[in-house]
């Protein structure tokens, strides 16, 4: 049985595959598209409609359709209300992820189970828990969540099978952006360091174009109150993605727009577009600088190519600012198919590793390989993909530095924590870091350790820029002095899956927690698995 590769964007999503030839091509969808807008839509009780019909009912029925769901992946608390049941952002992206398992059985009359699915590559350890639920709850078989960077990396490498190289992989997407610094060496691919923000994308520079149309138009027509019309507002966003798409190859368009008998045909030119969006750019340009910084106290003093991944990129802007401030010449590489298409020669990848672990004989799912799909199948099984982690993790401990030592007293409200890291960011994976802790005080008969994550771009101990993520318990302890001995062990997995052990060493009591699927049992994703394909 094949295993896909799915490219799951905030704006838009594909499944690739690699076929009978031995090459990883990207399936069409039901209306012979490569890409799926990931739109949904709440037509009723009884059916969710996902893609281009679920964008185009944003006109009419806006309250009924959900974009741009990625961003809200792993937030807690975060649900939304249709026709009285309530949806997490997992159950709409499973939607998307059935529909375009959907498209792939209906046209290609094969049955998907087995997926890859493809994450920014700063995204944390909760989003990318969020999104293997999302899979799951979809009735996929989530073998891996792999950055899109090294998707992309593996896709050019298996292209542009030159020397050994370093590349920067800049990819600006609809809703994301990571920059990634990976080693191409024979064999191995190998992340350096990475670093990003995944609420900057695409869409930002659409709303900022939207805005500029409203503004505008509200200009000409000051007593026509567009700006409080909910439809005018949606016309506005759809006009907006097209006007930066067309800006790419023309240095103006004219925009005709209507609200309440009143018309205006807006003007953007380039340089006006670039000018309003010129501090969106300038953030990845700052993202970008602190990862080559960081690229080069890890080694890399050198970047022999930089690759250009995400439709976003298309903005002619992206490529000079890349040439101005650092001397890049990029390469544009497949923007909108080459993530997908790396995911499906990982998926290969990743079978044939699973397939060596329980001595299963390798097919490519659709046909027996043989030429040039046993060539792809003998290079795919020599690939060693080395990730990292893509931020610290850490424990919350007791920031005694102002405190005597003398007579420790149990946490207060007026406490202070900080939290110290065992793994830092960009450390490769797998790795595993032992940090010995003590008791804060006498007679403790419970242990709790609190996990927290690197939340903002640089490590740091306040708690505010961390996110707590689980914690793990000691109970039944027998009394013991204050300072008594913990050990706390972190270890991440090849995958980036979080195993975490504490350990009281006098009396060998232990606290254990793997950080997989959050706040979400099995029973709740089987559920939601159940009315995801009643809906869909």
């Amino acid at each position: 049985m094949a295993t896909y590769g799915i490219d799951l964007g905030t704006t838009y999503s594909c499944v690739a595959v690699v076929d009978d030839t031995g090459e990883p091509v990207v399936i069409t969808n039901s209306i012979g598209e490569e890409s799926t807008p990931s739109v949904v839509y709440f037509e009723s009780p009884y059916k969710v409609v996902v893609g281009h019909e679920a964008k185009n009912a944003a006109l009419r029925s806006p309250e009924l359709v959900v974009s741009r769901v990625k961003r809200e992946m792993g937030r807690p608390g975060v649900e939304l209300d249709f026709h009285g049941t309530s949806y997490t952002p997992e159950m709409v992206s499973a939607f998307i992820l059935r529909d375009l398992a959907k498209s792939v059985e209906d046209g290609r009359n094969a049955t998907v189970e087995n997926v890859v699915i493809t994450v920014p590559a700063y995204f944390g350890l909760v989003e990318r828990n969020a999104t293997q639920v999302a899979g799951e709850m979809a009735g996929l078989k989530v073998l891996s969540v792999v950055p899109e960077p090294v998707a992309a990396a593996l896709h050019y490498g298996m292209l542009n099978d030159a020397d050994d190289r370093t590349i920067l992989v800049f990819d600006l997407g609809g809703g994301t952006f990571d920059t990634t610094v990976i080693r191409l060496a024979g064999r191995e691919v190998t992340v350096i360091c990475t670093d990003g923000d995944h609420n900057l994308g695409g869409a930002d520079w659409d709303d900022r174009v939207a805005g500029y149309l409203c503004e505008q138009f509200s200009a000409e027509h000051p007593d026509a109150a567009a700006g409080d019309s909910e439809d005018f507002l949606q016309d506005a966003a759809m006009a907006a993605e097209d006007l930066k798409k067309r800006l790419t190859t023309r240095l103006s368009r004219r925009q005709p727009m209507v609200f309440g008998g009143r018309r205006a045909a807006i003007e953007l030119t380039r340089h006006t577009f670039e000018n309003i969006t010129a501090d969106l750019l300038d953030r990845t340009m700052q993202i970008t600088e602190r990862t080559l910084a960081t690229s080069r106290t890890h080694g890399a003093r050198q970047i022999d190519e930089v690759l250009l991944v995400g439709g976003s990129t298309r903005m002619p802007a992206v490529a000079q600012a890349l040439r101005s401030r650092f001397g890049f010449e990029p390469k544009i590489h497949e923007p909108d198919l080459a993530v997908a298409k790396g995911a499906a020669l990982f998926a290969l990848v990743e079978t044939l590793r699973l397939n060596q672990l329980d001595g299963s004989s390798t097919s490519l799912g659709e046909s027996s390989p043989g030429g040039e799909a046993s060539s792809t199948v003998a290079r795919m099984a020599e690939k060693k993909v080395t990730i990292v982690v893509p931020r610290a993790f850490g424990v919350a401990v007791i920031d005694r530095q102002d405190e005597s030592d003398d007579a420790p007293e149990p946490p207060g409200p007026d406490t202070r924590f900080v939290v110290q890291h065992l793994l830092s960011a960009n450390t490769p994976l797998p790795a595993e870091r032992t940090e010995r802790f003590f008791t804060a005080y006498p007679d403790q008969t419970e242990i709790t350790v609190e996990i927290w994550e690197q939340e903002g771009a640089i490590a740091s101990a306040e708690p505010e820029h961390n996110k707590h993520i689980g914690s793990a318990t000691i109970q039944r302890l027998p009394p013991r002095p204050a300072h008594s001995p913990v050990d706390v062990t972190f270890a991440m997995n090849e995958s980036g899956r979080l195993h975490v052990v504490a350990q009281e060493l006098e009396s060998g009591g232990t606290g254990t927690v793997e950080i997989t699927i959050g706040d979400v049992t099995p029973q709740q994703v089987a559920s939601a698995s159940d009315a995801i394909a009643r809906l869909s």
